[in-house]
């Protein structure tokens, strides 16, 4: 009985066009193509699905972290117009303190002016009081002695 050797020497591919050989059988290129290519192929196909489902994913999770984003910066901008009420009153408040004090000091620095310039007509009232009258009396031609300050 002939071994598996030759019985595969026997059912070996032909080559190309020609007188057939004896005990070949003809090649299918086609079939011998797609039987080698088959595993490597269909491995891709699940690496392609692989890589759709990853990308998918990737998709998904860019989506959730941007809208993630989105919800913090509108609560970041929500909490800064907040601040921005609160530090527009606390400004407010204290300018109006700071006035308040520069009024204060103006008035005082007015009452001090009013009081010295009082204190400085005071003193200089009977003074001039006195020459008016000495004049007055010198032009009606009384005696300036009875008229002035005594």
């Amino acid at each position: 009985m002939p071994g598996f050797r030759e019985f595969r020497i026997r059912l070996r591919p032909a080559g190309s066009p020609g007188p057939a050989a004896p005990g070949g059988v003809p090649a299918d290129r086609s079939g011998e193509l797609e039987t080698e290519l088959r595993p490597p192929l269909t491995r891709l196909d699940d690496t392609a699905a692989e890589a759709d489902r990853i990308r998918g994913e990737a998709a998904r999770e860019a989506d959730e972290r941007r809208r993630a984003a989105q919800r913090q910066a509108e609560e970041t901008v929500r909490a800064a117009r907040a601040r921005a009420v609160d530090v527009r009153n606390d400004t407010a408040a204290r300018i109006r303190r700071e006035d308040a004090a520069e009024a204060e000091r103006a008035d005082a620095a007015s009452r001090r002016e009013t009081e010295a310039l009082r204190a400085r007509a005071d003193a200089r009232t009977p003074v001039l009081a006195a020459r008016i009258v000495a004049r007055v009396a010198a032009g009606l031609g009384l005696p300036a002695e009875r008229h002035g300050p005594e």
